[in-house]
């Protein structure tokens, strides 16, 4: 049996073709509950591989240890299987990620793809472990090799062209991402990413105005009944929160952003991010901090990805979490040790940016410059946007500025004036060091 786009499929039947068909549309915009989809799929046909691997990508991929182990269960019952070589190139993508080898999956994915280039899952799954490892050059160029092989009659193009946009974007050539991400919107309403990736590009260039109604509009068309809300609406936040609105930043994040309380990780980093950036500037967050605390707890000792890490620090140090900031460090350590990539994205990068943050609560201005400093140009390292590690950036200003250490708190904002020149807090920022300075 094949697919839509002629995808031989082993173990499928009609019915199970259905489901799975469904739950990758559903994956491919973000919308409705693509892991029920699939859950549907293997109950009708448990020995469908490709249903099997559309569950696990959609587990291994959430960057939280439960969801890890869902997705080793997987590899485990399925690794024997009969199967085709491009869905055995799935399964050992999936056995090197749930062996910690997130590179090393990413690098597996891109070799099925440029056998199979029509493949919409090991694309968007290889897109996706391209941002857990911010891998910029890779989430262009992983979609970029494909493209040739896809065209608007295909299903699932959009998703081409909204992974696409956000490489592009990422690669800093924003004027093709905006016109890639248009283009996915325009042929599917619903895609949350190529959403996303327009938003992205409005953020870089500061474009408040356009994003605010770039971000209003995705939500009437869509964009409310998405996997993706939560991070839009916090893009959306961003854009009031450059403007100096914090009123209205409160607003989106006690309302769409966080009003639910959500403990789902990638949530909880945008809440976090959030409130730091206004934690920052010193506006006050209230209970806030100790509700995203309570939430962030249970994941302290996981270990599992440190960009997480760095944002469950926010709460803890912010809410005057001692133990859970004790127990969130000594599983940074123990990851450290423990090998796999996550090792090296904790090393490198994690556990300066957690101590950091831990610092400059502190009120240990100096240190938490020294910590934050060396890793502005490594920090792609452990994942996220550009717009999303900006708060490294943030961070190491103030703290700058706060130590007094005028010659390198006017370096960083003379720096964050030329990348974002159209940003009302970079000239705050200058403004501030300058005054530094002359004093």
């Amino acid at each position: 049996m094949k697919d839509r786009l002629g995808l031989e499929l082993t173990g499928a039947n009609e019915a199970s073709l259905e489901y799975y068909e469904r739950g990758l549309r559903q994956l491919q915009t973000f919308a409705g509950d693509p892991v029920a989809s699939a859950n549907a799929a293997i109950e009708e046909a448990p020995g469908f591989v490709m249903a099997q691997m559309l569950k696990a990508w959609l587990y291994g991929l959430s960057t939280d240890r439960a969801a890890m182990d869902v997705a080793r269960g997987i590899h485990a019952s399925i690794k024997d299987l009969e199967m085709t070589p491009r869905e055995a190139g799935h399964v050992a993508a999936l056995g090197r990620l749930v062996g910690g080898e997130w590179n090393g999956a990413g690098e597996t994915l891109a070799a099925v793809a440029r056998d199979f280039p029509r493949d919409a899952l090991a694309l968007q799954a290889g897109h996706q472990i391209d941002f857990f490892t911010g891998n910029a050059p890779m989430l262009r160029d992983r979609i970029a090799t494909a493209l040739p092989h896809w065209d608007a009659s295909m299903p699932g193009f959009h998703a081409m062209l909204a992974a696409h946009a956000f490489g592009l974007e990422e690669t800093g050539d924003y004027a093709a991402a905006e016109a890639a991400g248009r283009r996915a919107v325009e042929l599917e309403p619903h895609d949350g990413w190529g959403q996303h990736a327009v938003a992205h590009v409005m953020e870089m260039q500061c474009r408040q105005a356009d994003g605010i109604g770039w971000m209003r509009a995705a939500f009437v068309n869509g964009a409310e009944d998405s996997f993706m809300k939560v991070h839009n609406w916090w893009h959306l936040a961003l854009f009031h929160y450059d403007l100096g609105l914090h009123d209205e930043v409160f607003s989106l994040y006690d309302g769409p952003i966080y009003g639910d309380r959500s403990t789902l990780a990638l949530n909880m980093v945008d809440a976090s991010a959030l409130l730091w950036r206004l934690h920052l500037g010193g506006v006050e967050a209230g209970e806030r901090w100790q509700v995203l605390a309570d939430n962030w707890l249970p994941l302290a000792q996981d270990g599992t990805y440190a960009f997480n890490d760095m944002h469950a620090m926010m709460a803890f140090a912010a809410a005057g979490r001692a133990g859970a900031i004790r127990t969130l460090l000594a599983a940074q350590e123990a990851a450290v040790e423990a090998g796999g990539d996550n090792a090296g994205f904790t090393r490198d990068i994690g556990l300066p940016a957690t101590r950091g943050i831990l610092a400059f609560e502190d009120g240990d201005y100096k240190t938490a410059a020294e910590l934050l400093g060396p890793i502005r140009a490594i920090a792609h390292r452990f994942g996220g946007s550009h717009a999303q590690r900006d708060v490294i950036d943030l961070t190491l200003i103030e703290a700058s500025i706060r130590s007094g250490d005028a010659a390198r708190a006017r370096q960083l904002a003379e720096e964050r004036m030329i990348a974002r020149p159209h940003s009302p807090l970079s000239a705050i920022f200058r403004e501030r060091a300058q005054k530094l300075a002359a004093n």
